[in-house]
C-alpha cells in the first residue's frame, strides 16, 4: 500500500513543479525556475520508488492522468483559464483511460 501514496506523493509534486513552471513567465523568474527543477526532480525521485511495486504502465497513466487532470483544475480556478465543454469531456476521458489502465493491471 506504501507505493501508492508514493505515487500520490509523485503526483502532488508534479503538480506543484508544474505550477511552477506557469508562474515561471516562460522561464523568465529564477526563483521559480529553481522551485520547478526542484519539485519535478523530487517527483520522479518519488515516481521512482512507487515503480518498486506498481507496474509501469498502471504508475504512468495515474501519475500523468491524475497530473494532467489535477492542472488543468489548477488552470480553471487559480489561472482563470476558461472552461469549456471540450475540456471537461477531455478530463473525464483521462480520467475513465487512467481506471480503464487501472483495472486492466495485474496485480
Amino acid at each position: 500500500m506504501q507505493h501508492w501514496f508514493f505515487l500520490s506523493g509523485a503526483i502532488a509534486l508534479e503538480v506543484i513543479g508544474t505550477t511552477f513552471m506557469k508562474l515561471s513567465a516562460g522561464l523568465t523568474k529564477p526563483l521559480f525556475i529553481a522551485l520547478m527543477l526542484l519539485f519535478y526532480v523530487a517527483s520522479f525521485l518519488v515516481l521512482t520508488l512507487a515503480l518498486r511495486k506498481i507496474e509501469v504502465g498502471v504508475a504512468y497513466a495515474v501519475w500523468s492522468g491524475a497530473g494532467t487532470a489535477l492542472i488543468a483544475a489548477i488552470g480553471i480556478l487559480y489561472f482563470q483559464e476558461a472552461i469549456t465543454t471540450f475540456k471537461l469531456i477531455g478530463i473525464g476521458l483521462i480520467i475513465l483511460g487512467v481506471i480503464g489502465i487501472n483495472l486492466g493491471g495485474s496485480q
